[in-house]
């Protein structure tokens, strides 16, 4: 397994610092870094990295996994297995929903492929991207949880963020599974939306949208309506 460099190369551990070297990880080696390993990369102790873990987690930057205080997911990466599966250039990744695996698929490069089944009761499909091009559009994507509960419980609510075949897909799975429906959108502009949402997940200065930014974001891709409607004063989404 690669490790990191310890010692002369630390670095001042702090949010930014901490989530860009996940994400980092995640990008190169297809993983998210252990505990150990980012005490050996920030010269610190094992106890300051779960500390500065929680501190992440708190802001929003990842959730750790309950038992271990390991990295369960950093979005739009999750370390273990989900229903999407992005692929580019020999590496690959679990998305957390349909939403992240675009949000992968922008941070993985100029091609990407996105398998899936919509709505986890149809065939699997595989979604490609090509030089920054959005290929397969023949989809939506369904977001039942309003945005201002998404953090109530996170994997939960990416777990319902489904690919679907079309709008009347949805309305069925929604009857059959006595499930709320909420915002269908086209899976393009998803895709466009993605691509500026998680465009700087990547950056060594990476900073949460605050809620402010993340309304005005919305509405410059056109998300507009109850799921998408989120209280302003709230320092971060």
């Amino acid at each position: 397994m690669q490790r990191y460099p310890i010692g002369t190369n630390a670095v001042d551990l702090h949010n930014a610092s901490l989530h860009f070297l996940i994400i980092d990880s995640f990008l190169k080696r297809g993983s998210a870094p252990s505990i150990q390993e980012l005490a050996e990369r920030f010269d610190v102790d094992s106890d300051s990295i779960r500390s500065a873990l929680r501190n992440l987690q708190d802001y929003h930057g990842v959730v750790l996994h309950p038992h271990n205080q390991e990295i369960w997911v950093a979005h739009p990466f999750s370390t273990v297995p989900t229903g999407f599966l992005v692929r580019s250039n020999h590496r690959e990744w679990w998305g957390n929903c349909a939403w992240c695996s675009l949000g992968v698929a922008a941070l993985a490069g100029s091609v990407a492929t996105i398998t899936t089944c919509p709505g986890f009761d149809r065939s699997t499909v595989e979604i490609l991207i090509e030089d920054g091009d959005l290929k397969d559009r023949d989809f939506v994507v369904h977001f039942p949880t309003p945005m201002a509960k998404a953090w109530d419980n996170v994997i939960a609510t990416c777990a319902m963020m489904l690919l679907f075949d079309d709008e009347a897909h949805v309305d069925e799975w929604c009857a059959k599974h006595n499930k709320p429906k909420g915002d269908v959108r086209p899976l393009a502009q998803i895709w466009h939306f993605a691509k500026e949402w998680y465009g700087r997940h990547a950056d060594r200065d990476w900073k949460k949208w605050s809620a402010n930014e993340a309304t005005a974001l919305f509405a410059r891709h056109g998300l507009d309506g109850p799921i998408w409607e989120i209280e302003t004063q709230n320092e971060r989404f």
